[in-house]
């Protein structure tokens, strides 16, 4: 044997021995989570048992970046630690995640990001259904998109909030990279015509006018159809992302064709249970403010006087009449703490109504 060889063996072999501690230790885990799902079974008096819990598992993954030594970067050590969890919870109970479809959206990507790959995922035709499928109690929990750096708020997921007893239990942020998707290899002078969602073609107009001003662009329900609509025709393309290209089986002519490179969407989780503070939180608010001069003043002055933070501001027109507006607030912090408390009940004499959609952890991945 080489020098080499002898290293290489001698590598592998420590390679071999750490991968069976590994899996010993997560089998460990995976023990430790039946026992936990015993102890709750036990504890509950015959009710529903919640075996998902949205700020614990905030707290693990925040201590996996915190302790992490490296080589391995923190986000990734956080996603390996994120497919453990998801499939030690399944162990449990396997859980059915409503999200809006079709199969390879950025949201069935944003959904497996936040649950791990050990989830039944549902997709649903539209944001309106995805609530429903929750409210029903046909799925645990539902992911919905709210807002794109680019693009703006997804005003039909802020509608929907509006009749909806739904909480929000999590947030999911998912850097967006749209790519230009083929069935076979083609020169950009070939092709077309283009598919993709309106959001998506807007994101990537400049590429488009620049390197292919030719082609004819086609808006579709989502870049998963324009991925499908384009594999059965000549000089067709679709403009989507990895996901898409992977359920489809299409080969990327160019990577990362978005105009801004921080383009990134930002998905809430909906659920049916408040969640309880994780130490790094952020609260949503709807407020129906009273028709009267200084109104949005009224509803944000307390916020600047006790030093907390705004992180989105949205006006939507109010259902229960003409000219009148309700307020979505996202801001830092936790219902249950004293300050936000002491907000809202100073909010709450110049409000017609004041809807707690949910408080939840930041997002961690």
């Amino acid at each position: 044997m080489t020098v080499e060889s002898k290293q290489l063996a001698v590598l592998r072999d420590r390679i071999d021995g750490i991968d069976k501690e590994i899996q010993s230790l997560i089998n460990q885990r995976a023990a430790c989570a039946l026992e936990v799902a015993e102890v709750k079974q036990a504890a509950s008096a015959g009710e529903a048992v919640q075996y998902y819990r949205p700020e614990r598992e905030a707290q693990v993954l925040r201590a996996v970046m915190e302790r992490n030594a490296g080589p391995m970067p923190d986000e990734e050590m956080a996603k390996l630690f994120r497919e453990i969890m998801s499939c030690c919870l399944a162990l449990e109970k396997p859980m059915k995640i409503a999200f809006l479809g079709p199969e390879g959206t950025y949201t069935h990507a944003a959904a497996l990001k936040h649950f791990g790959h050990f989830v039944s995922v549902q997709p649903m035709a539209a944001i309106d259904e995805v609530f429903r499928e929750v409210e029903s109690g046909q799925a645990n929990y539902g992911v919905v998109p709210v807002e794109n750096s680019t693009e703006g708020m997804v005003n039909h997921t802020l509608d929907s909030f509006i009749a909806s007893s739904l909480n929000i239990s999590g947030e999911v942020k998912l850097r967006i990279h749209h790519h230009l998707l083929s069935n076979d290899e083609l020169d950009l002078s070939k092709i077309t015509r283009v598919y993709s969602h309106q959001q998506s073609l807007a994101q990537c107009r400049k590429w488009l006018d620049s390197h292919c001003p030719q082609i004819e662009r086609i808006a579709v329900s989502s870049n998963s159809e324009a991925a499908r609509l384009s594999m059965g025709e000549t000089g067709a393309v679709a403009i989507a992302g990895d996901m898409a290209a992977e359920c489809y089986g299409l080969r990327k002519l160019v990577e990362n064709i978005e105009d801004q490179p921080d383009n990134t969407t930002r998905f809430l989780i909906i659920g049916t249970k408040e969640v309880p503070p994780s130490g790094q939180d952020k609260t949503s608010l709807l407020v129906s403010a009273k028709n009267k001069p200084g109104a949005l003043y009224h509803v944000l002055e307390p916020f600047h006087r006790h030093g907390v933070s705004l992180t989105r501001l949205e006006t939507r027109p109010s259902t229960s009449g003409t000219w009148a507006y309700v307020f979505f607030i996202d801001f830092e912090g936790h219902i249950d703490d004293d300050n936000i408390k002491d907000i809202v009940g100073e909010i709450s004499p110049d409000a017609v109504e004041i809807k707690h959609l949910g408080s939840y952890s930041v997002g961690v991945l």
